[in-house]
């Protein structure tokens, strides 16, 4: 088994996605994995979610995993579908305690300093800092990551391609999660695959 530092080491941007269309599946990941960004976190937000990261995985190259996971029971549902990881916009114990139970990497949102230390109770140091904007930005991490060494981050909400460098550029910021490399409808190819060779390229 992969563990979630070395995903998130994998690419500087972990691809938000938001699938409505199970057509739209296949084309996006095809292209975003030809742009260099290998790793799919495939939102639980939608009835085609479960479908869309059952046909991603046969995308040659493709590490496809399950964001927007918020309790057990889609955590199962995600795990039986193929998920490779897992995301969550929050920490319950619930939900920690299953995931580190089924050995399958996971990366749970944290917002505050109760949210790591709770996370470092259950054993766990690679956190989404979400969402990172709303929460006070980069200074907010900073404040954050400083009692917290031995943690890492993957700061994810209201970053694109121009404030990216920035986050990359702090230490403890593995990775930066984002929707801009994914717009939401029919992708066209050529498009996705260019974002994603200039977020793939982005300094860390």
């Amino acid at each position: 088994m992969t563990d979630i530092s070395a995903i998130m080491r994998t690419a500087p941007v972990i691809p938000v996605i938001v699938i409505d269309d199970l057509a739209h599946a296949v084309p996006l990941a095809d292209a975003l994995v030809a742009g260099g960004l290998p790793v799919l976190e495939v939102t639980m937000r939608t009835p085609a979610a479960l479908d869309a990261i059952r046909e991603m995985k046969q995308v040659e190259g493709a590490i496809v995993g399950a964001g927007t996971v918020t309790n057990p029971r889609q955590l199962d549902e995600a795990i039986n579908a193929g998920s490779e990881f897992i995301v969550s916009p929050g920490l319950t114990e619930p939900l920690g305690c299953a995931a580190i139970a089924a050995e399958i990497p996971f990366l749970p949102g944290i917002a505050n300093a109760g949210d790591i230390m709770r996370g470092l109770d259950l054993g766990l140091t690679h956190f989404k800092f979400f969402p990172a904007m709303a929460a006070g930005g980069l200074p907010a991490l900073k404040a954050l990551a400083a009692p917290f060494g031995q943690c890492r981050f993957c700061p994810t909400g209201g970053i694109g391609l121009d404030t990216a460098p920035e986050w990359l550029a702090f230490e403890p910021v593995l990775c930066v999660g984002g929707s801009w490399v994914s717009p939401k409808g029919a992708p066209d190819r050529a498009i996705v695959e260019a974002l994603a060779r200039e977020a793939a390229s982005l300094g860390r």
